[in-house]
């Protein structure tokens, strides 16, 4: 499995959990390969300060099996960002995995890869703040509802927040077995959390035809 984790301006920095489950995988298995892509490889300022920078830009960053979307504040304008939704779409077509976590799932929407498909995002708020599931939905047109994950096979939309954690154990369980993302949230003392929200939260998963697909979900 190969994968690229978009970041952008305003990233919520607790969705690089994402990098830090790739990372954790890295110790149980050798077939994993991972970078950071943005617009540019200038300093990205995150959601509060946090300054990174990603391993490639746009321009040159290698194929992958899946692409993976962060979210935070910043979505707001990465859906009318050009090279942004360009770069989704050239993935898409190449018929690279999409993914998102949380909010990321909105620039999938304007980028037109949710266009008949179901999707989910981060769902609970506290008022007055809106839902982002609804704002998917009213918005964007999207087929959108509350899940732990949502698997339309090309197309991946994983839940808000820590629910990333969730979404990258899915794509490592897809692509590199079961027992490979078992053994991840071991070693990241997250094998409760993991059932918990198994328990509490749906894996939905949509038959694509042409769609590669790893592995089916083993019970745990």
């Amino acid at each position: 499995m190969k994968a690229a984790v978009v970041l952008y301006e305003a990233v919520e920095p607790i969705d690089l959990a994402v990098v830090g489950v790739l990372s954790m995988a890295k110790r149980v298995t050798d077939d994993l390969e991972y970078f950071t892509v943005a617009q540019s490889v200038a300093p990205i300022i995150l959601q509060n300060g946090l300054t990174v920078h990603a391993d490639y830009s746009f321009a040159d960053a290698p194929a992958v099996d899946v692409v993976i979307v962060t979210g935070g504040p910043g979505w707001t304008h990465q859906t009318n960002n050009g090279p942004m939704l360009d770069f989704l779409r050239a993935r898409a077509a190449a018929n690279e995995c999409i993914a998102s976590v949380c909010t990321g799932a909105m620039i999938l929407a304007a980028a037109g890869l949710l266009d008949g498909k179901p999707a989910t995002t981060k769902s609970p708020v506290a008022p007055p703040e809106i839902s982002p599931v609804s704002v998917l939905s009213d918005r964007f047109g999207v087929d959108s509802s509350q899940a732990l994950v949502i698997d339309a096979g090309n197309i991946v939309t994983g839940g808000g927040v820590t629910l990333g954690i969730d979404t990258t154990l899915h794509l490592l369980s897809r692509y590199l077995g079961e027992d490979v993302a078992a053994e991840t949230a071991r070693i990241m003392e997250y094998s409760a959390a993991r059932q918990a929200n198994l328990n509490r939260l749906p894996v939905k998963t949509v038959a694509e035809s042409g769609a590669t697909r790893g592995p089916a979900r083993a019970p745990l």
